[in-house]
């Protein structure tokens, strides 16, 4: 997928009423910050400062206008130099249809105590400029991240680079399509939803197409492409027989590679960034496409099965703040009770995302079980280690809700020869039994989006400027 070009704005508060002379030291100043911020390889995306200083009410709303008119600008950062009077504030953060972050730190990090004069305590009063500032934020029910130290510290640049992933995932969020291959699973609540309102409330677009759709294009593939994907595979992943001899394997596996290269024409050719697909509607499918799926993910493409579409789009938006690293599709299957070792398998009947693997992944051929196809081949691998988040949409109704649990994932040590299966082990905080019961309790679905690389205050934040109403469990 491409890669999205995005930047943000520099905007710093001060007024006419300390001089020219000051207003330019305000310059000077603002412009090292910048210069550093963006060398310093913890901000994900460009920080351009705006020479043209928010002193005044028609400057302000000036710069606001054209954060919105400008589609390369993911968001504004706003910081206080000096006193602002909030007033002024009022009218072009009302039009702000971007996401705003107040960074609450001044240029200097200590008080010079043996020099400091009135000058000084004019033009440096970041501490008074903050209140002011904060107040009509909050007053005008902003939703606006706060960070809050000295700007050169790394805890501080990193809050801002993570924001940034959440500011740059919400407006791109505006731009998912999900493609339905077929409807939802029979019977199944979870993946049900409301899709005018996702549309309204998040962005997400959701078309809906008959399998046949997708038959007509896989039957325009060429066998001279299916061989060089399937050489490519070959590069990348062991391929592992089994009781299979190596031309029906091979023949099972380029089926795969077939519906790979439809899938994604499909969706470049209609600007989708997700799908779903359903083993319930497979008519003109020889396999349920698992190996294709898995590779579309580790390209990017948000995925959901059985049709569900909103983890689908959830996926795609998670993925777009993680920059495609760590984060996938994944679905409850099984609990290991041991006391003292309590956990749970996460998995999928094919489409766990590479994104995860923590071993070089192999190709496996197998029977499914389900949907009376014929035997698929899909990637198999364990998951990696670490801290994540797993989060859940759910339609309740009268809204959407937001289920976010936090994880600690482990490499299995155990081996599972008869799994035909991606494997992704995590424990849930704050403990097994509060972890579960609260994950139950309150909704959330069997089908989650899992990151080892986004915080559950990025997600958080995102459901703040979206009105999503969120539980975080940890």
């Amino acid at each position: 997928m491409t890669e999205i070009k995005q930047e943000f704005w520099f905007v710093v508060g001060s007024q006419h009423l300390y001089g020219e002379e000051a207003l330019e030291e305000v310059k000077v100043h603002a412009r090292d910050m910048v210069a550093k911020l963006n060398t310093s390889g913890l901000l994900p995306y460009p920080l351009i400062f705006q020479e043209e200083l928010a002193v005044s009410a028609d400057s302000i709303t000036k710069l606001m206008k054209e954060i919105n008119y400008r589609d390369e600008v993911a968001g504004v950062i706003t910081w206080m130099h000096t006193f602002s009077p909030a007033k002024m504030w009022i009218r072009g953060t009302k039009l702000l249809q971007k996401p705003l972050l107040h960074l609450a730190t001044q240029y200097n990090e200590s008080i010079p105590w043996s020099t400091i004069d009135m000058d000084f305590m004019n033009l440096n009063q970041s501490a008074h400029g903050d209140r002011e500032y904060g107040f009509i934020n909050a007053r005008l029910k902003k939703n606006n991240e706060i960070v809050v130290g000295y700007w050169e510290n790394k805890d501080v640049q990193e809050k801002i680079g993570r924001w940034m992933d959440v500011a740059v995932a919400h407006n791109e969020g505006f731009n998912i399509k999900v493609a339905r291959f077929g409807d939802n699973m029979r019977n199944v609540g979870v993946t049900e939803g409301d899709k005018v309102e996702a549309q309204i409330q998040f962005g997400w677009t959701v078309d809906y197409y008959g399998i046949g759709d997708l038959v007509a294009v896989v039957n325009a593939v060429s066998d001279e492409e299916v061989d060089q994907l399937f050489a490519e595979y070959g590069t990348l992943y062991d391929f592992d027989y089994a009781d299979y001899d190596k031309e029906t394997w091979e023949k099972h596996v380029k089926v795969q590679a077939r519906y790979e290269i439809a899938i994604k024409r499909f969706l470049d050719e209609g600007g989708y960034t997700a799908f779903t697909s359903n083993f319930e509607d497979l008519y003109g499918m020889d396999q349920l496409p698992g190996l294709a799926v898995q590779r579309l993910m580790a390209q990017g493409y948000g995925f959901a099965g059985e049709g569900d579409w909103k983890t689908a789009a959830l996926n795609r938006f998670m993925k777009i703040m993680s920059h495609n690293q760590n984060t996938g599709f994944m679905e409850d299957y099984t609990y290991e009770l041991a006391q003292g070792q309590e956990a749970i398998l996460q998995s999928h009947m094919l489409e766990v995302d590479p994104s995860l693997s923590a071993n070089r992944p192999k190709i496996l051929v197998s029977p499914l079980g389900i949907g009376g196809k014929e035997d698929p081949a899909r990637l198999v691998f364990d998951g990696k280690a670490g801290e994540g988040v797993v989060v859940s949409m759910a339609d309740f109704g009268t809204h959407y809700k937001l289920l976010i649990n936090e994880v600690e994932a482990f490499e299995p040590t155990e081996e599972a020869p008869h799994l035909p299966v991606a494997r992704v082990m995590w424990k849930v905080k704050p403990d097994f039994t509060n972890g579960v019961k609260s994950w139950i309790e309150t909704g959330g679905g069997h089908h989650t989006v899992v990151s080892l690389n986004v915080t559950s205050d990025q997600v958080i934040a995102w459901a703040k400027l979206v009105g999503l109403e969120y539980i975080l469990i940890k």
